[in-house]
């Protein structure tokens, strides 16, 4: 064969093969200049012989020309995963306000007497603030509540006569999401939803050898939340780590199992706290113990159930101490940037509560239903079950997704929408993907992620300098993540590096 017939059969198999030119999502790949050739490539990668069962949607749309670039079942229904936490955050900052604040506040009967006696319980009352936390603040465990402690202080209080009640009735119906798995729940993205949540409702358990074989292997908890049966054992350097950890659903029991070898760097397990708002009572009253405060009562919880039968009249009790949350416009970067589950969960029910009256997560569901209709949304066969997108029960489709962000983008607020979002390759659940290609630090997107589900959706800006927005959604995925992952990065990056009109 004659060189220079070997030499253009390299150049196309190269060209095939996205190797040459510039690089995009990893690999080279020759510019593309015309939307023809986009969406070729758009195609060559989903005809990859791994998605041979993967079911792709996409769309997308020029937010400058408002015309169609790519689609592929965009009107279809896919599970969004962590997609839904777009339609959760643009609901409650078009609805709250970026200002909006969550309030804790401490009620008691009556002013405590001339002695600092409080007759009755202390009632310490969640809105739902997502960040009361140790991890927001400077101290231990403790911390969230030390502020409300002093105030009560403050106020004179020297001893309580009563309970220490930790008040979720804000929320109504249960603790967790119609459609999640019940594997999820003991760990720290499945964990309970309640108005009144500390740390974000877990625990970390951190695990080290001991110092010799036969050893207990050590527990390390960020908090006394759980109770630890440590059945794990310290194994000779070598020996293959296996750890296995189990909450029970009603319980905060945890049982460690296992073997790790002396040489081990150690074992770390975010464990969720079964029934938040107790466990924010017993911080509550170990603080206010600490700060001076003698109390005769127990840490116990009120939910709405129990409030159905004992009904709380806040304008009969007075407010002694108060804490006030960040922002919602912080708090949506947090949901969004690390795909925060328990914050997005919490909004749900906020928006219920703040605009149509109770805290349930139907209420909060018919917020965001209210909204897509009203911003004009395709929803035809739209179901949304949740607000973080944990739920399998979900669908929405890559036109829905794209409706919402094109609106949010023309929004008051849509900087702020928009800065909430992860950036390739800078921040977030986006920091370690499409660093070296044009979409880093150009691409803001929500990722999502569950059992053969990944998606990813958000904005982009061409090589040209015009806007686009898109929508991609690949379920059914039954292989490897590496390779859906890697696809996604490479289509954004496609986006980015795209010189046509």
């Amino acid at each position: 064969m004659a060189a220079s017939k070997r030499r253009r059969i390299v150049i196309v198999a190269l060209v095939l093969l996205g190797i040459g030119g510039h690089a995009v999502g990893g690999l080279a790949q020759p510019p593309l200049r015309t939307l023809r050739q986009l969406e070729r490539h758009f195609e060559a990668v989903l005809r990859r012989p791994e998605f041979a069962t993967t079911r792709w949607g996409i769309l997308v749309e020029s937010l400058d020309r408002r015309v169609v670039l790519i689609q592929r079942e965009a009107d279809q229904l896919f599970t969004p995963a962590s997609n839904m936490k777009l339609y959760t955050t643009a609901a409650a900052l078009v609805r709250l306000g970026p200002n909006f604040r969550f309030r804790t506040s401490v009620y008691v009967p009556a002013q405590p007497d001339e002695r600092g006696h409080v007759e009755g319980d202390v009632i310490l009352y969640g809105r739902g603030d997502p960040n009361l936390s140790a991890r927001t603040l400077t101290g231990g465990y403790l911390t969230p509540f030390f502020d409300l402690a002093d105030q009560l202080a403050r106020a004179g209080v020297r001893e309580v006569f009563g309970d220490i009640v930790g008040d979720e009735s804000y929320f109504v119906g249960p603790r967790l999401g119609v459609g999640w798995e019940w594997d999820d729940l003991q760990w720290y993205y499945g964990a309970e939803v309640s108005a009144l949540s500390v740390d974000d409702n877990f625990v970390d358990v951190t695990l080290r050898p001991g110092e010799r074989e036969g050893d207990p292997v050590r527990v390390i908890l960020s908090s006394p939340a759980v109770t630890v049966i440590n059945r794990a054992v310290t194994a000779v350097e070598g020996t293959p780590q296996r750890i296995e950890i189990e909450r029970g659903l009603q319980d905060n029991v945890v049982e460690i199992r296992g073997v790790m070898p002396r040489d081990s760097v150690g074992y770390r397990a975010a464990v969720a706290v079964h029934h938040p708002a107790l466990y924010a009572a017993t911080l509550f009253r170990e603080a206010l113990l600490r700060r001076g405060i003698r109390v005769h009562g127990r840490a116990v919880a009120a939910d709405w159930k129990v409030r159905r039968e004992r009904p709380l009249d806040l304008r009969q009790m007075v407010e002694l101490a108060a804490v006030e949350s960040v922002p919602l416009s912080e708090v949506i970067r947090v949901v969004n940037k690390i795909s925060q589950n328990l914050h997005a969960e919490i909004l749900l029910r906020v928006l219920g509560a703040e605009v149509n009256g109770e805290g349930s997560d139907e209420k909060g569901l018919d917020v965001i239903r209210e909204f897509l209709g009203e911003i004009g949304a395709r929803t035809s066969g739209v179901r949304v079950r949740d607000g973080s997108g944990l739920s399998r029960l979900n669908l929405v489709t890559p036109a829905t997704t794209v409706d919402l962000l094109r609106f949010m983008s023309q929004h008051e607020y849509g900087a702020i929408y928009r800065e909430s979002l992860p950036i390739a390759g800078v921040d977030g659940t986006l920091e370690r993907r499409m660093r070296g290609t044009p979409a880093e630090g150009n691409v803001r997107a929500k990722t999502g992620t569950l059992a053969y589900t990944f998606t990813l959706s958000g904005y982009v800006t061409t090589a040209r300098g015009e806007r686009l927005v898109f929508s991609f959604m690949a379920n059914h995925h039954t292989g490897e993540a590496a390779p859906v992952l890697s696809a996604l990065n490479e289509l954004c990056a496609a986006l980015a590096a795209f010189a046509g009109p």
